[in-house]
């Protein structure tokens, strides 16, 4: 545990002196909430299962899981492809530090930052454009972002093995992410896409994560607000993830 404490020091460090790593992981997603609600206004808006809210509330839920993308995910390729790339990972080999502790490092250190962002977009949230905090459905939150932060870092592991280098890996990552960015709902109301294209969403996470949200922050909300069926998708995602990573993730770089 020392070593792991150790490691979360060094890797939280990494992450704040990173200036690129704030702005896609930590600024762009409370930009996006300012922006959403500042040009869409924060009216009454209809989901999917004709409950009305208020565009705040809307989008709240969609910038969160972005958010958890961002940090974790995005943050995550980006960053383990580049240490790949550069031979500092084939050099961590020939050390004492154990494998798993490595990857324990990184992954607390992106939950750690998603906890905040997410704490952080729930108070402009509140503050700035009255949404209800959730108070029943915070522990369906709290489950919600944990499955979602252990699913999104184990797809980092696995998809930063098929990247063939450093330049490829934000390109590569903004491909996969921002087209199920819109067909979830998260840009544009989920009433403007058609049912067909939201269907099709429903099998990736970032929808299945989303609805989650929505339900944690949907005043009509009754009970705990919890989603097994959503969060189960997303979980699968996560141990599919897990168990190609642990056998494709690479050490050395793939480029000479």
């Amino acid at each position: 545990m020392s070593l792991v404490r150790h490691q979360v020091r060094y890797d939280w460090k990494t992450f704040w002196r990173s200036p690129s790593t704030i702005f896609f992981a930590v600024v762009l997603p409370i930009m996006f909430l300012v922006i959403f609600v500042t040009v869409f206004g924060n009216q009454r808006m209809e989901l999917a299962d004709g409950q009305l809210v208020s565009g705040a509330t809307y989008y709240l839920p969609g910038i969160v899981t972005l958010g958890i993308v961002q940090t974790t995910f995005t943050n995550l390729t980006v960053s383990l492809t580049a240490s790949r790339e550069r031979g500092l990972l084939k050099r961590l080999r020939t050390t004492p530090l154990p494998t798993w502790t490595f990857m324990a490092g990184r992954i607390i250190t992106s939950a750690v930052a998603a906890i905040l962002l997410v704490v952080v977009l729930v108070a402009i949230g509140r503050i700035v454009y009255g949404v209800a905090v959730p108070t029943t459905t915070i522990a369906a939150g709290l489950l919600a972002l944990v499955v979602g932060t252990f699913t999104f870092s184990a797809l980092a592991f696995a998809v930063s093995a098929a990247i063939p280098s450093q330049d490829a890996a934000v390109p590569i990552t903004n491909a996969i992410t921002l087209p199920l960015y819109f067909i979830s709902g998260i840009f544009i109301p989920q009433e403007l896409i058609p049912n067909g294209v939201r269907e099709f969403a429903q099998i990736f996470p970032v929808q299945r994560l989303y609805d989650a949200f929505l339900t944690v922050f949907d005043p009509a909300t009754t009970g705990a607000g919890f989603e097994p069926v959503d969060l189960a998708i997303v979980a699968a995602w996560g141990v599919a993830a897990t168990i190609i990573g642990t056998t494709t993730f690479r050490w050395a770089p793939r480029t000479s």
